[in-house]
């Protein structure tokens, strides 16, 4: 007999809806299948089998998160096959700085009413994520919640489960004084500080519209651009320099994120001309009229992701980064001192 439920259906959840939405996913979820996976999606568990060969102790690292209030932008703009990449960015992000290699994310999607082919469209983003990162999308939900949020709105989340052997895992114990600092350049506001983003201009159905000569895009356009994936730039960094310490620059920008990444004792001393702040910054400070150290306490300001070298292996490290498509510029140094995070 075929699953239906005339009286769920009256409550406000269609199953149908949700078989239908599986199915249409399938396809994308198909793209991001990697030697591990040993399992398709509908069971109730999905089935990954790590390969453990040339590791001496093998530990597995997780990362969770959301997408944050960035999402609002999606249902704005109803264009839903991003946000997905972002969920999966906010996670992956956070594992490979501590040197772990992406092996497979779930995600969680919530919605008001489950119309199949945006779960699909959002699917899509998801798929398009793990691919960028390697990571096998194994399994996930979706769950319709009438009554507790509208028809048209949802939200996501999920994680992923990287692998690293512990002897190379980076952990910043290896740093010293005049080690270099290396920043990568972001692709924009990525999915921290919407709160505020939303505040400055306040987005609607109209502003989330308008134009600015600092912006070569529509508004929503360019603020839904999606957090930028770094695991394979930070991967092939690994093999060919010892990377001592990473950091995910996300919410709490500059001031919050890099002291994170250091040991007691040490300071990384930023020189702001060597930061490439985007427009979209630039254009965010003025409109809001936002302090500077406001904007570099919630924003990357233009750099998603920070590592430090050795000053000898420096040179070495940009240019494996740039042959990685990574705008990679030196920020500043490692110093001793007790600040976390000065300007120079």
């Amino acid at each position: 007999m075929e699953s239906f439920s005339e009286s769920y259906k009256a409550a406000g959840v269609d199953i149908t809806a949700g078989y239908k939405a599986v199915e249409l996913m399938k396809k994308h979820v198909a793209r991001t299948k990697t030697d591990g996976v040993i399992s398709g999606i509908g069971g109730f568990g999905g089935l990954f089998k790590p390969d453990f060969a040339g590791m001496e102790e093998p530990v597995l690292i997780s990362g969770t998160d959301g997408v944050g209030t960035k999402i609002k932008l999606a249902f704005l703009l109803d264009k839903h096959n991003t946000i997905g990449i972002d969920s999966v960015a906010m996670c992956v992000n956070d594992v490979i700085c501590c040197g772990a290699k992406p092996l497979f994310f779930l995600d969680y999607i919530a919605i008001g009413k489950n119309i199949p082919e945006k779960v699909a469209s959002i699917v899509e983003g998801i798929a398009e994520g793990c691919v960028q990162s390697e990571c096998a999308l194994v399994g996930g939900e979706t769950a319709e919640h009438p009554g507790l949020m509208p028809e048209n709105e949802y939200d996501v989340a999920g994680f992923c489960v990287g692998i690293a052997d512990k002897p190379k895992m980076i952990d910043g114990s290896k740093l010293t004084s005049g080690d270099v600092l290396i920043g990568l350049r972001s692709s924009g506001v990525h999915s921290n500080g919407f709160s505020l983003v939303r505040k400055i201009f306040d987005i609607n159905e109209e502003t989330i519209h308008n134009t600015y000569p600092e912006l070569d895009k529509p508004l929503g356009e360019a603020l839904l651009t999606p957090t930028k994936i770094y695991v394979k730039p930070i991967l092939a960094l690994m093999k060919a320099v010892e990377v001592k310490a990473v950091s995910h620059i996300t919410g709490g920008g500059f001031y919050e994120n890099i002291p994170r990444m250091l040991k007691d004792g040490m300071t990384a001393r930023i020189v702001k001309e060597n930061i490439p702040v985007l427009p979209i910054f630039q254009l965010m400070q003025r409109v809001g009229n936002i302090s500077e150290h406001d904007m570099f306490n919630t924003f990357n300001m233009g750099v998603g992701m920070v590592v430090a070298v050795a000053k000898e292996e420096a040179d070495k490290a940009l240019e494996v980064l740039w042959a990685n498509g990574e705008d990679a510029v030196v920020l500043g140094e490692v110093i001793e001192g007790s600040e976390g995070v000065v300007f120079a």
